[in-house]
C-alpha cells in the first residue's frame, strides 16, 4: 500500500513538473511572437463577444515593453465601449485611426464606433441633465481626498470672493497643465502648445484656448458656457496611449479641453470648474 502510494505521488510530481515546463515555453516566446499570440486572441474574443476575456488579454498586452499595432487600439476602443468607458475608448479608436489611417483594414467601422461613442455620452448626460432637474433629497455632501473647501481656497489665496478664489485655483492649475507634444523635459520658459485661461461673468464662463502653431505664434480662441441648465458634475479622462487628459463639456461630452497627462491634476481641474459652476449657479453666493 506505501508502495502505491508511492507511485501515485511521482506521477503527481511528474505531472506538475511537465506542467511548470510547458508554461515555461509558453512564457519564454519572444516578445514578438506573444504580442501576435495575445493579439490573435483578442480579436477572436472581440468577434465572439467575450468581451471579459478580450479585456484580459488586452491588459497583458498593455503591460508588454513592446510598440503595439494600430489594431491594439481598435480592439481595445470596442472593450472600453462595451465596459461604459466612454473616454478611453474614443481616445484608442482615435489612436487607431490615427496610427493606421484611411488605408487601415477597420478604419471606417472605428469612424462609425467614434461616433456611437459621442452618442453615448450625450444620451449619458442628459440623463444626468434630467436627474439633476428632479427634487433630490438633502445628503451630506463629503468632498473627495485632494480637494481644497473654497473658504480654505480663499484664505490661501487671500481672495475677496468665492468665485475669485475659484478662478485663482483653476487657472493656476490650467498653467501647470498645458499640453506639449514634446513629452520630454518641460521648460518653463517655452509656453505650452496648447493652454487655457478661464475667466467668469454672473452666469457665463469664457473658456480662452491659446494654441502655439509650429512658427511659436499663438493663436487664441474662445467659447462661452452659459452655467444655467448644466450639470456641475464634470466629467474628465486620461488616456496614456496618447499622452493627454481631455475635461468634457457638461453640455453635450464634448471635449472642452485638452490637458497634459496627470491624471490627479485633470481630475482638480475638472472638480474645481464643477464648483466654480455650481457657484454661478446661485449668483447671490458668488
Amino acid at each position: 500500500m506505501a508502495v502505491k502510494s508511492a507511485k501515485i505521488q511521482g506521477l503527481v510530481r511528474s505531472a506538475a513538473l511537465v506542467a511548470l515546463l510547458v508554461a515555461g515555453q509558453a512564457q519564454a516566446l519572444p516578445p514578438e511572437h506573444e504580442l501576435r499570440r495575445l493579439m490573435l486572441a483578442t480579436e477572436e474574443a472581440v468577434d465572439n463577444g467575450k468581451w471579459d476575456q478580450a479585456g484580459e488579454y488586452l491588459n497583458r498586452l498593455q503591460q508588454m515593453d513592446i510598440e503595439k499595432p494600430a489594431d491594439y487600439n481598435f480592439f481595445r476602443g470596442q472593450v472600453m465601449l462595451k465596459s461604459g468607458h466612454l473616454n478611453e475608448a474614443q481616445a484608442a479608436l482615435e489612436a487607431y485611426v490615427t496610427k493606421a489611417g484611411a488605408k487601415g483594414e477597420h478604419y471606417q467601422r472605428a469612424l462609425e464606433l467614434i461616433t456611437d461613442v459621442e452618442q453615448a455620452r450625450k444620451q449619458k448626460a442628459d440623463s444626468a441633465q434630467v436627474a439633476g432637474n428632479q427634487p433630490a433629497k438633502k445628503i451630506a455632501v463629503i468632498e473627495p481626498a485632494g480637494h481644497q473647501s473654497i473658504d480654505a481656497l480663499r484664505k490661501l489665496y487671500l481672495a475677496k470672493s468665492d468665485r475669485e478664489a475659484l478662478l485663482i485655483h483653476l487657472n493656476g492649475l490650467l498653467d501647470l497643465a498645458g499640453w506639449r507634444s514634446d513629452k520630454g523635459v518641460v521648460r518653463t520658459d517655452k509656453p505650452a502648445d496648447i493652454a487655457y485661461r478661464v475667466t467668469a461673468s454672473d452666469s457665463v464662463l469664457t473658456f480662452q484656448e491659446i494654441r502655439r502653431n509650429d512658427d511659436d505664434r499663438l493663436v487664441r480662441t474662445t467659447q462661452s458656457l452659459k452655467v444655467y441648465g448644466v450639470n456641475p458634475m464634470i466629467q474628465w479622462g486620461c488616456e496614456a496611449a496618447v499622452s493627454t487628459c481631455w475635461v468634457y463639456d457638461p453640455r453635450d461630452g464634448s471635449r472642452l479641453m485638452q490637458l497634459a497627462f496627470d491624471r490627479e491634476r485633470a481630475g482638480e481641474i475638472a472638480h474645481t470648474l464643477g464648483q466654480l459652476v455650481k457657484l454661478l449657479q446661485a449668483p447671490k453666493k458668488s
